[in-house]
């Protein structure tokens, strides 16, 4: 049984600067975005004000969606931050959601969902001191007594780094399991079809089938969605709380 749960792989060096390590996590996110436009660049082209096809409506279905969620959530004058909010949520689904192609999802890399948890961290200190001033923003700090500074500092900081774990651990546990199980199957077909005379027969990993097939379901599909879903909840919530 060989099960690789290793980090992601260095795919290749880019010759500049001493040599700069081109990651697996890095390819794979190129081709989830390049898959990204393709679809938008498809639903989006040759729109119409009058009698739309079916693509049309569903592009447009798509962008209402998003802009009810960011609308519910911040209120109408935030409706601005919808295409942000889309954009984060198809990013993230679709990366996760890439390891059903047997790609390693990017938001298995925590530096992906890291990077993505202190864009809403600035967003929310931007936020701040937009609507407060940079007095108000420093004077949030010591509400509402001062002593309560450290603990104030302490849970701001926190912020990206409960976000980018809670996604980055949901995915990469996914991942982890559904190797294990998988290696593990393997192997007990090998042993159980072991004593069969013929090779070929004791070769086939007999009990691989049907069980992955429903872990995939929950951790690629069900997990994957609800991450993503999840984490531009926490961002919308963040940065309209930031305004009050």
């Amino acid at each position: 049984m060989n099960i690789d749960v290793k980090g992601p792989k260095i795919m290749f060096e880019i010759p500049v600067l001493g040599g700069i390590n081109v990651s697996e996590t890095i390819v794979n996110m190129w081709i989830v975005m390049a898959v990204i436009a393709l679809v938008c660049f498809f639903l989006g082209r040759n729109l119409k004000v009058h009698d739309p096809g079916k693509r049309q409506l569903v592009a447009e279905k798509a962008v209402t969606m998003i802009t009810d969620m960011v609308t519910g959530v911040m209120g109408e004058r935030n409706a601005h931050w919808a295409p942000y909010i889309g954009t984060l949520l198809l990013l993230s689904a679709f990366s996760s959601l890439s390891s059903l192609t047997g790609l390693r999802p990017p938001t298995a890399d925590l530096n992906t969902t890291l990077a993505w948890a202190l864009v809403t961290f600035f967003m929310i200190q931007g936020t701040k001191i937009r609507y407060h001033g940079v007095g108000g923003w420093l004077k949030g700090f010591a509400e509402p007594v001062v002593v309560m500074t450290p603990m104030n500092l302490i849970s701001e900081l926190a912020t990206p780094i409960s976000m980018s774990f809670r996604h980055f651990g949901n995915i990469a546990a996914g991942l982890v399991i559904t190797s294990l199980i998988y290696g593990s199957l393997a192997a007990l077909s090998s042993v159980v079809l072991g004593w069969i005379p013929n090779g070929f027969i004791a070769s086939i990993p007999i009990f691989q089938v049907g069980l992955p097939a429903l872990l995939s379901i929950y951790f690629d599909l069900f997990t994957s969605c609800l991450q993503a879903y999840i984490f531009c909840m926490l961002t919308m919530v963040f940065v309209s709380n930031a305004q009050e």
